[in-house]
């Protein structure tokens, strides 16, 4: 019995040094995995979320990423919401083409409402879209494009059009539809809209040279 301890020692260090060995190999074997598909998570990621950007843009021909010129402002920034806003600019041929804006109205029925206002360079509404709420299923929700038709009211709008002062829902004198039951929340969405494009207007002269990145370091 004592001449077979040093054989199970050694089996035992062999088998210790194999599950190393194969422990090793895993980890090369993922390490590799994961640098060959970093880059396309990545993109596919990227694809994501330009997918979902691309909507407010309307038919607007344009020849860059979303995601390639962000920037993202600290509050206070003189956007809707005292949250972060993101601003994502495109271009067309090495021009400013239009800013999509990720901002949020404060004031909704049941809380902030998340909104992605896209302005071409003009000052023109390309696309208003939701992007997250609380709103009531069934009343507020249908700010929703894949609710209803409302939030495409304010396609091709400026603050000429109409003017300022008519940047309101019909029931408080303004020249926009508002919800069936409902008007604290398209209220809050057509504010936080005119204010962005306030916003635009003040801001069109310098929004497109800011660099990629933090405004506010």
């Amino acid at each position: 019995a004592e001449d077979a301890e040093p054989a199970d020692v050694n089996r035992v260090v062999r088998t210790a040094m194999t599950l190393a060995a194969v422990a090793a190999l895993c980890a090369g074997i993922v390490a590799g995995t994961h640098s060959m598909t970093r880059e396309r998570i990545a993109a596919n990621e990227r694809a994501y979320v330009e997918a979902r950007l691309a909507p407010a843009l309307g038919d607007l021909s344009y020849d860059t990423g979303l995601m390639a010129s962000m920037l993202t402002l600290e509050p206070p920034h003189g956007l809707p919401g005292d949250e972060p806003a993101a601003i994502y600019r495109v271009y067309n041929e090495g021009e400013p083409a239009a800013a999509l804006f990720a901002v949020t109205a404060m004031d909704g029925y049941a809380g902030p409402i998340r909104i992605l206002v896209g302005i071409d360079a003009n000052g023109t509404l390309t696309g208003v879209r939701i992007i997250d709420h609380d709103e009531t299923p069934g009343l507020g929700d249908k700010i929703e494009s894949s609710r209803t038709d409302w939030i495409l009211q304010f396609d091709g709008r400026s603050l000429g059009d109409p003017p300022t002062t008519a940047w309101a829902i019909r029931a408080d004198g303004g020249n926009f539809d508002q919800l069936t039951g409902a008007t604290v929340t398209p209220r809050a969405v057509v504010k936080a809209v005119r204010d962005t494009l306030h916003y635009f207007e003040a801001e069109r002269a310098t929004l497109f040279d800011l660099p990629s990145r933090d405004a506010q370091e």
